[in-house]
């Protein structure tokens, strides 16, 4: 009797985990919704509609390397060499003082306050078109992406850290959204 009953424990927990293999949970930016037609993804300038200076250059550069190193995709950048056209639009970019620090008055020189952490806000229309069918394939108006940056008080550093914080965002950006593009969140 207690062989038989162990016998049954096995076969409802074999049962019940291999119900669980087919279930379509997956590791993010594994999958791909994306038709399996689409080989070629032509990636276009980004366009910048705020003052940020060269923002689209980065965000376009990050984005064609994060699709070439994480997905099988062919990148170019002539939409009508595409099997797919992906276009983005930065809309606005903001960034506002997160965390701050003070320093204390002493007898010669007053109290200030310096913000050490900024929080980066980017809004982003993004949309991926198949070429010959014009079918959309993926749209978000508003694509939002926030980061935290920590910066520095020394002012000759933090020109110095500028660029490559403009560009650690930009991969962070790109990341999202190529998740987002072949995951059709």
């Amino acid at each position: 009797m207690k062989r038989k009953l162990n016998l049954e424990i096995v076969l409802l927990t074999f049962v019940a985990a291999s119900s669980f293999v087919g279930c379509g949970y997956h590791v993010a930016g594994r999958s791909d919704a994306l038709p399996k037609s689409i080989h070629v993804i032509a990636i276009p300038a980004i366009e910048n509609k705020t003052s940020s200076y060269r923002i689209e250059q980065r965000l376009t550069a990050a984005t064609i390397h994060e699709f070439l190193v994480h997905t099988n995709y062919k990148i170019v950048s002539a939409p009508e060499s595409g099997d797919a056209v992906l276009r983005g639009k930065v809309l606005t970019v903001e960034a506002v003082p997160l965390l701050f620090t003070t320093t204390n008055a002493t007898a010669t020189t007053p109290s200030t306050t310096r913000a050490t952490t900024m929080l980066v806000t980017m809004k982003c229309d993004v949309t991926l078109i198949e070429a010959v069918s014009q079918k959309i394939l993926y749209h978000n108006d508003n694509f939002v992406f926030r980061n935290e940056y920590e910066i520095s008080t020394d002012v000759k550093s933090f020109f110095e850290e500028q660029d490559p914080a403009l560009d650690r965002m930009a991969q962070e950006f790109a990341k999202r959204l190529v998740a987002a593009v072949t995951e059709n969140y």
